[in-house]
């Protein structure tokens, strides 16, 4: 059975998995200055370090649903809750002024994402 052509969603899982960790790998060295600019520190960097692994290890698998989107398929409605599980929390922790408005970009940019993925989904579908 034919298949529908793959190169969509390889492109957005590459660049979304290129720009995660891009974002991503420079927190590793910035807990002290998270805790500046928006004080109070953390105060548990467990939950710091394992957010930040936990995203990465995200990252990667973007990369590999791109390398075989076709394969991997089943995988990409996981990644759409990975976007948003960040972009919904944060959306009602901005609007409840529970967090900084300068995450409204970040969460703007994961909840974009979230549709890309599942217009990759949609587009990677078996042809009937």
């Amino acid at each position: 059975m034919p298949t529908t052509n793959p190169v969509f969603a390889k492109r957005v899982f590459f660049w979304a998995g290129v720009y995660g960790l891009i974002v991503l790998l420079p927190q590793y060295f910035m807990e002290q200055r998270i805790g500046l600019d928006y004080p109070p520190a953390i105060t548990h960097p467990e939950h710091f370090y394992g957010f930040i692994g936990l995203a990465v290890a995200w990252q990667l698998a973007f990369l590999a649903i791109a390398r075989d989107p076709q394969r991997l398929r089943p995988v990409m409605l996981a990644a759409v809750v990975e976007k948003y599980s960040f972009a919904i929390p944060t959306a009602v922790l901005l609007f409840n002024e529970r967090a900084p408005w300068a995450l409204a970009p970040l969460a703007g940019i994961d909840a974009t994402l979230g549709v890309l993925f599942l217009v990759a989904y949609w587009r990677c579908r078996e042809a009937r």
